[in-house]
């Protein structure tokens, strides 16, 4: 017999190789790591970025995490994009064709990455898909072919070496495998007439997400991301076209798996699919602001011009969560019911988002920017891409045109609040700024809006400033100022039109769970006197084509209090105008067994309450099974897990409750304690109870309004 030769020796070993892995294909994957336990077990762990275990989602300040497995992944955000570290795996011998697991982060390769380590050499390795701004916190299925090391002695090094933006690394359900997990994707187009107003694209949520973009004429005009449905959707989001029609324009998606029909289910149409029901839906607020469709946050822009209230607002129009960042807007003509308007501003391009700001009308024309007698509405906005722009509108706020001197200010911070200082004639901005990684806000002036000169820093805020000078208990010739970032924590202080000097402390001003990153309307008509505030309600509302509302507009007024002088919020007296039918209930004596509420059955209320504790340990009020208790010992409310102080005032507590589908807005006391609660009530819970326990109250009066809806179908 003659020898076989070198190369037909290693044909027939491959051959046997392929056939043995034929023959164990169906076999079980073997798991290397679900990081479901506690700790890290085996893995040797460096520096602090993944922190003392597996993470359980989303860490704290990061956007939220998904596409993970069961309860725990690795994620190397712990304490931010600024921490480093590396994970290193036992040995492990290659038994399977493929290495399968689930990634996702940042995208620095060497950096933020996965490896597959032979004899200390990386021989594979795996990023995650984000390296700007714009991003996704979604894992994904990644696959390594690595037949060729059968029978070898590897390990696994989780890196994090960036400290930039999407510095960090997700990783999870690293597990060998024959067979492949990951799907190819492609880039998919579709090439359209424009005819119609709207094009009407499908969500699912928790689908990967995907990045979608509109080309008129060769430009693009339309880059966002969206959890693009592959089959049935969820909800119908949509696009405004109208401005392009009769122009040819390709849609395009920049990874989809091969045979997939997305683009196909797109629809032209002059109406938004899926709104039969519109503002009818299930937790639709009924007198909080919420978007028609997607995602809505920041309260932006609030300026009253021209007989009109204008809501901007942070906004993601083509989806449930958070992303996209747009402006979107609607107007009222009484803070009660609002008429959404197109969107105000767009991003200028993926990834640089038009975030916080403000706005204000430039009566003296300052900018420039006016057109014959109408003053300009300007506003002032970050822009994520740049720093901080501006904008003008010269038709009663509809649309907006881009100063060509934009940016006029890069700083590290954001969310620019402008006013108009009269008795300085210039403009204050208030900006978020971060000095010496310290968070702050830095004051800064202007003649024109263009120019910004910086003044004055205070530490201890995080984002959204406000500034408002207030009455002190009513009094126009006595008045401060009062300070507040995104918690809602104020200082009360003096303010020259350059510097705030606070007097005292900052105190709490909110108290529940649904408040964030408030706003004061600027332009109020000075007959009116009022300063209006309203807040992001941060509320989910799942299963719903729209997400998050506004607080209700509350009245701001500046109190002298035996704790000194304090920020009270009622809401505006607007608020009548939804009011139906009134119930009223006299003094009565409130024993434990005894609910005077039973009779009454309703969604929507404008509920007020005064009584004296007595002899009882507490006053419970429950609204569609949702408890607001005032322990008479403690002096203290308790909604939720939320609690508030509230010392009754001349031996009595006054409530006011404003009901709507998915919120209880709380005030005590006229205003003193103000108690914001995102709630989601059973669906079959329609009643009202009031009673006493350990001992009897006394009830002074009992006031319920019920409300009709704010939205028009």
């Amino acid at each position: 017999m003659k020898p076989l030769s070198t190369l037909a020796i290693a044909v027939s070993l491959t051959g046997l190789l392929t056939a043995s892995w034929a023959l164990a294909e169906g076999r079980q994957d073997l798991l290397i790591a679900d990081f479901e336990a506690p700790t890290y077990g085996d893995w040797q762990v460096e520096g602090t970025a993944f922190g003392p275990g597996p993470a359980r989602g989303s860490l704290p300040n990061q956007m939220g995490v998904s596409g993970f497995q069961g309860a725990g992944l690795v994620n190397s955000f712990y304490e931010g994009d600024k921490s480093t570290g590396r994970l290193l795996s036992p040995v492990l011998k290659i038994d399977r064709k493929y290495v399968n697991f689930l990634v996702g982060g940042g995208g620095h390769p060497g950096e933020t990455c996965i490896n597959l380590l032979l004899d200390g050499k990386v021989v594979r390795t795996a990023t995650g898909p984000n390296d700007q701004f714009a991003g996704t916190e979604r894992l994904e299925w990644h696959t390594w072919d690595v037949a060729e090391l059968a029978g070898k002695s590897v390990r696994i090094e989780i890196v994090d070496r960036a400290t930039g933006g999407w510095g960090h690394i997700n990783v999870d359900q690293i597990v060998q495998s024959d067979m492949r997990k990951a799907v190819p994707l492609v880039e998919q187009r579709r090439a359209l007439l424009l005819e119609k107003q709207y094009l009407n694209l499908p969500v699912k949520n928790g689908a990967p997400k995907r990045r979608v973009s509109l080309a008129v004429d060769a430009e693009t005009i339309r880059e966002f991301e969206m959890e693009l449905a592959e089959a049935e959707p969820d909800f119908w989001v949509f696009l405004d076209i109208s401005a392009f029609r009769g122009r040819e324009g390709v849609l395009r998606v920049d990874r989809m798996p091969e045979g997939t029909k997305a683009l196909e289910a797109v629809v032209q149409a002059d109406t938004i699919l899926g709104t039969e029901n519109l503002y009818r839906e299930r937790l639709r607020p009924q007198f909080h602001f919420t978007s028609r469709r997607g995602w809505n946050n920041d309260p932006n822009g609030l300026v009253f011009h021209e007989g009109e209230y204008h809501l901007y607002y942070q906004h993601n129009p083509y989806g449930w969560a958070w992303g996209n960042m747009h402006w979107g807007h609607a107007v009222s003509t009484d803070m009660v019911h609002w008429k959404e308007l197109p969107i105000a501003l767009y991003p200028r391009k993926f990834g640089d988002w038009a975030f916080s700001g403000s706005a204000a009308v430039d009566r003296h024309n300052t900018t420039g920017f006016g057109r014959g007698t109408e003053p300009p509405l300007v506003a002032a906005y970050t822009s994520t891409g740049r720093g901080e722009c501006l904008v003008y509108s010269t038709d009663r706020g509809r649309t907006f045109q881009e100063f060509e001197g934009n940016p006029v200010f890069k700083h590290e911070g954001r969310d620019p609040k402008i006013f108009w200082y009269a008795p300085g004639k210039h403009w204050v901005i208030v900006l978020y700024s971060v000095r010496d990684q310290k968070n702050g806000l830095l004051f800064l002036t202007s003649k024109d809006l263009k120019q910004w000169e910086p003044q004055d820093w205070i530490e201890g805020y995080f984002e959204c400033p406000e500034l408002v000078e207030l009455p002190v208990d009513g009094d126009p010739r006595n008045t401060r100022w009062a300070l507040f970032g995104a918690d809602g924590a104020t200082a009360v202080g003096r303010f020259d039109g350059k510097k705030f000097t606070p007097e005292g402390e900052k105190h709490r001003t909110n108290w529940g769970n649904c408040f964030y990153a408030a706003q004061v309307y600027n332009d109020l008509p000075a007959a009116d006197g009022r300063k209006i505030r309203v807040a992001w309600g941060q509320v989910n509302l799942p299963t719903m084509p729209f997400n998050q509302m506004m607080t209700f507009p509350v009245e701001l007024s500046l109190q002298t209090t035996e704790e000194g002088l304090r920020l009270f919020a009622n809401p505006v007296r607007e608020l009548a105008k939804l009011h139906r039918k009134h119930h009223h209930l006299g003094a009565q004596a409130l024993p434990p067994d005894q609910n005077p509420l039973a009779s009454f059955q309703g969604d929507l209320w404008d509920l007020r309450l005064e009584f004296e504790p007595g002899t009882a340990e507490a006053v419970s009020l429950r609204v569609r099974g949702i408890q607001v208790l005032y322990n008479a010992k403690t002096d203290t409310l308790f909604c939720q897990g939320k609690t508030a102080p509230v010392k009754p005032v001349n031996g009595r507590v006054k409530l006011q409750l404003l009901v709507d589908r998915a919120s209880l807005e709380i005030f005590a006391n006229d205003g003193r304690t103000y108690m914001p609660m995102g709630v989601l009530p059973k669906d079959d819970d329609h009643s009202l109870q009031l009673y006493a326990l350990g001992g009897t109250a006394k009830i002074h009066e009992v006031d319920l309004y019920e409300l009709n809806s704010a939205w028009t179908p």
